[in-house]
């Protein structure tokens, strides 16, 4: 007796209703762990937050849009990191909702719902949960401008070309890699005789003009800070091992697809002799330019990210791997052809939610298990909110005025700018990352310089004393943190500066 479980019949009858369903469910996830968990912002989100409250036009981590968004998310509910966090679920139910809508241009209804499963089964590996950031809004952006740029070379449709525009020049105000995946895109209409018909037009002056009216603050910005200059090349020498960073990089974006190649095995016909009853998702014929258009933005971003993050030593694929394995998924879609049967469908859905929900199991996993078993530290375990309500306060009663800046130690500084008063951070031994503030002007205004204490004295390590003599620490505060564990309590030796009189 054939066997055809809701879910199919749902992908089916309502694709719209089981994407929506899919990725909604992945956000309230990852929203469920931030306020279970995270009683810090996790990686570099802190940091994001703290150059977004300046509102600078640029700075040395690249263009500000994405900075901007996350302070205004932080403030719009009442200086929260939910917010933010809300802000990164949102992007990625965008990316996959802009993905399903082109993918059911490709391939219709039926598959497209399974090349966003695909798609998120690659994500979930790849792509940072929380962590908003220039590449978390880069992918809507990128999911955009592939659809409109397939309306334009693929369908002719002359009305796309605005949004086209308003799309590129988000890209370029949100990460430096938009210029290379804007040269992509270019190149590809280039290479076929529809996209030069399209560049030919007149639509494409004004599509530049308006990128370069969005634009135009941040490349001022550029020339006025001497930025705009090519990497040096590596020396012949370096060579070999800049292209074994690059194949390294590769790697982690091939285990990053693995998801894809597990639900694959899961799904092949080789041990099934059932395979007539499976039932099969149907599309029509498939035009080969789209199949040109999804196989060359399936592997073109991540070989060249590859190959330019190699060959100048950067730490990630340029563009970001939630950018450049976007295609992924529809990719394997229009390679399976017109008929694809799912066999084993009770086992096919565990298998995809496992993989959905490991990172989260891991994130679990790792809160709770490292203090017990290592002495590493927990970047989400320390009490953010306490430590910054209690650095506020105590400014306040000793200098009757509200804190204004932090400095010290740099992840500690950090966590204080994001209380409620919002003092500005200033990276005392890194003090080009903060251009807002200078040593005299910190001087000054006054504030609060914090370190890590290892005694109940409270003496600033030697870093410090040497930026801020004549320190007069006050005895450290200790803080718990999410779970103890094998660890000592979290102790931050202190000193306030007061402030000049004017």
């Amino acid at each position: 007796m054939r066997f055809t479980s809701l879910v199919i019949e749902l992908i089916r009858a309502r694709p719209r209703l089981v994407v929506w369903l899919v990725v909604v469910l992945q956000a309230i996830l990852w929203l469920l762990v931030s306020l279970i968990l995270y009683r810090s912002p996790p990686a570099d989100l802190a940091s994001v937050v703290a150059l977004g409250r300046e509102y600078r036009v640029g700075s040395d981590l690249g263009p500000p849009l994405a900075f901007w968004l996350a302070d205004i998310a932080y403030r719009a509910v009442g200086n929260h990191m939910f917010g933010v966090y809300l802000l990164a679920q949102l992007c990625s139910i965008a990316t996959f909702w802009i993905l399903y809508l082109f993918a059911r241009a490709a391939v219709g209804g039926q598959q497209a719902v399974l090349a966003v499963l695909l798609t998120m089964t690659v994500l979930a590996f790849s792509a940072p949960g929380l962590e908003f950031g220039p590449l978390v809004l880069a992918r809507p952006l990128w999911a955009l401008l592939l659809l409109h740029s397939w309306q334009l070379i693929g369908q002719n449709r002359r009305n796309a070309w605005f949004a086209w525009s308003i799309e590129a020049g988000l890209l370029l105000l949100t990460t430096s890699a938009g210029i290379v995946l804007l040269v992509l895109v270019i190149g590809f209409a280039l290479a076929t005789a529809r996209g030069r018909r399209v560049l030919m037009s007149f639509d494409t002056l004004y599509a530049l003009l308006v990128i370069v009216v969005l634009v135009l603050p941040y490349l001022i910005w550029l020339i006025r800070a001497d930025v705009p200059h090519l990497p040096h090349l590596p020396p012949v020498a370096d060579l070999s091992g800049r292209a074994l960073h690059g194949a390294e990089l590769l790697g982690g974006l091939l285990f990053a697809s693995m998801g894809i190649a597990i639900v694959s095995v899961f799904n092949s016909g080789w041990l099934d002799r059932t395979q007539d009853e499976a039932p099969v998702m149907f599309r029509p014929p498939v035009d080969p330019a789209v199949r040109d258009f999804v196989y060359f933005f399936a592997f073109a971003p991540a070989l060249v990210g590859c190959l330019i993050s190699g060959l100048f030593g950067l730490d990630h694929v340029v563009g970001g791997p939630g950018v450049v394995l976007l295609m992924s998924g529809l990719a394997t879609i229009v390679a399976c052809g017109d008929l694809i049967h799912l066999r084993r469908q009770r086992t096919l859905r565990s298998v995809w939610a496992l993989i959905i929900l490991t990172p989260a199991l891991a994130v679990v996993g790792a809160a709770i298990l490292i203090p017990w078993t290592t002495s590493r530290e927990v970047t989400t375990s320390l009490p953010a909110t306490a430590i910054g309500r209690f650095f506020d306060d105590s400014f306040a009663r000793r200098t009757n005025q509200r804190l204004s800046a932090v400095s010290g130690d740099a992840q500690l500084a950090t966590l204080i700018s994001l209380s409620p008063t919002r003092p500005h951070l200033f990276l005392a031994s890194a003090p080009e990352r903060t251009p807002w503030l200078d040593l005299s002007k910190f001087n000054q205004t006054g504030g609060v310089v914090v370190w890590r204490a290892s005694d109940t004295d409270g003496t600033p390590p030697p870093d410090i004393a040497r930026l801020f003599p004549g320190l007069a620490p006050e005895v450290p505060q200790t803080f718990d943190r999410l779970v103890n564990g094998r660890q000592s309590l979290l102790r931050i030796g202190w000193a306030i500066i007061r402030p000049k009189a004017p």
